[in-house]
């Protein structure tokens, strides 16, 4: 930052399990339905109403602080009151001293640790929506609540105060959302709101001074977002500092259109929310059985298959940064067993994963039902040169979009098939002779200029064959008459 200037944040991420039901009632837990029709007496809190946890949101809250190294505790619920037409009964239920998972932590991919302080289970609030140009409440002319969310299990983890850049930030929810989608316990969608990220955000002039005021930007509800409402926020700050003000401690809100936040309202502290133990739940104790069959039942986590990528190229020198992204991006979408399945049948892992991660990525969702034999087969065949890069990318696409097939039948209907080195030679020939000052400067350039060229003749030879030539072919081709 400018001057020297030290950015602190810690993040408060919610996000909504997985369970069939509500997390004290037996309505069903559904995205998208029609407004206050999935509510019953107990998430809206009517009188004589009682909660009854849910043993499976439970389950998942326990696989959210085992997946981030967290102790997992005895614990209790609290009533956190306050009033907003968002929570019928003008209260909601949450762990507040004694969460269930504590003294976690979390590593980026670039091994920077994160500190969790804690990961407590509550229940999610209504949706309130503001009729009006302006979408909030202020100048709304009427207010709609759908009571459907109002009761659905969350977990929200808090990190420490630990990271000092908006890259930070976004690198942590990246990796977390992973982590949580990893673990089935959320489907870590953001744009659905069933992962809310709220950023805590403060300066100081550097590293040795105390930690300045801090301000609370809500609801944060994508990756960019974070990051452009973090680096705002923090020049806000500075600004109003160098200019002789203070910075007020307060929930602000960030206007994605403007790129600017704007105050809600004062910060509120534990006390004003006057917590009490609920007294309908009796603490939750799970036994050391209980964790540990919940620590075995998990799969691995987005760290550990990155580095069984990795371990692929060993004998080959390593990942180089490129591939290293591709990686990132691969377990990311889960697409994984299809690289390890191709490298574990002889495919060259640098063809698996560019495969992957280019082509199939393009279709995650297609790709994660693909049949890894048939991914298999069709490597094979473009390794072995019965089709080239383009064919097979073509393919590819065909197998995604029936969800499978046989790679060699369907290339044989397309009319695939290798091209001899003859009929090779003579469209290499040709572009040569119909571009005569290119061939020279291919034949006389510098690196950056024969790069270029090479490309230039490639297209060439493909777009005359049909896209029946191979790349590598032509490249090597060229270098055998450049001499």
């Amino acid at each position: 930052m400018k001057d020297g200037w030290v950015m602190v944040i810690g993040l408060e991420v919610h996000c909504e399990l997985k369970t069939a039901t509500k997390l004290f009632c037996g309505c069903p837990n559904l995205f998208g339905d029609e407004p206050n029709t999935n509510i019953c007496p107990v998430c809206l809190g009517l009188p004589g109403s009682l909660p009854v946890l849910n043993e499976r949101a439970v389950e998942m809250a326990m696989a959210i602080g085992t997946a981030l190294n967290c102790e997992i505790r005895p614990s209790t619920f609290h009533r956190k009151n306050y009033f907003y037409p968002d929570q019928a009964k003008d209260y909601q239920i949450s762990q507040y001293d004694e969460p269930l998972n504590a003294n976690g932590y979390l590593v980026l991919p670039d091994g920077f640790r994160v500190g969790i302080e804690r990961a407590h289970m509550e229940e999610d609030t209504g949706k309130t929506s503001h009729a009006g140009t302006s979408g909030r409440i202020h100048g709304a002319d009427y207010s709609l609540v759908d009571y459907n969310r109002s009761g659905v299990p969350l977990v929200e983890i808090v990190s420490g105060p630990d990271m000092r850049t908006g890259e930070q930030a976004r690198a942590y929810v990246t990796e977390l959302r992973a982590i949580l989608v990893a673990t089935g316990a959320s489907d870590g969608k953001m744009e659905e709101g069933s992962m809310r990220v709220d950023a805590n955000v403060s300066v100081r002039r550097s590293e040795d001074e105390p930690f300045g005021t801090r301000c609370e930007i809500k609801n944060l509800n994508s990756v960019r977002s974070l990051g452009r409402a973090i680096e705002y926020e923090a020049e806000r700050q500075i600004a109003l500092i160098e200019s002789g003000e203070s910075v007020v401690q307060q929930t602000r809100h960030w206007d994605e259109d403007a790129g600017r936040t704007s105050a809600l309202r004062s910060k509120e502290e534990a006390y004003d929310y006057r917590y009490f133990l609920e007294p309908d739940l009796v603490p939750l104790v799970p036994d050391a059985e209980w964790i540990d069959r919940v620590a075995s039942s998990l799969d691995p986590m987005p760290a550990a298959r990155r580095a069984a990528l990795v371990d692929l190229f060993a004998t080959d020198g390593g990942v180089s940064d490129a591939q290293q992204d591709l990686v990132t991006t691969v377990v990311d979408l889960s697409l994984d067993p299809l690289v390890i399945a191709a490298a574990s049948a002889g495919v060259a892992p640098s063809l698996a994963l560019a495969r992957t991660a280019n082509e199939a990525a393009k279709s995650a969702e297609a790709a994660g039902r693909l049949d890894p034999a048939s991914f298999v087969a069709l490597l094979a065949l473009e390794e072995s040169g019965a089709l080239t890069a383009t064919q097979a990318k073509t393919v590819l696409a065909e197998l995604l979009e029936a969800g499978g097939g046989d790679p060699a039948a369907i290339a044989k209907a397309r009319g695939f098939e290798a091209m001899s080195t003859d009929s090779l030679a003579a469209a290499v020939s040709e572009a040569i002779d119909a571009h005569p000052d290119e061939w020279s400067r291919f034949c006389q350039g510098d690196e950056k200029d024969e790069k270029k060229l090479t490309g230039f003749f490639t297209g060439l030879v493909m777009k005359a064959t049909k896209g029946q030539a191979d790349g590598k072919a032509v490249a090597a081709e060229l270098q055998r008459r450049r001499g």
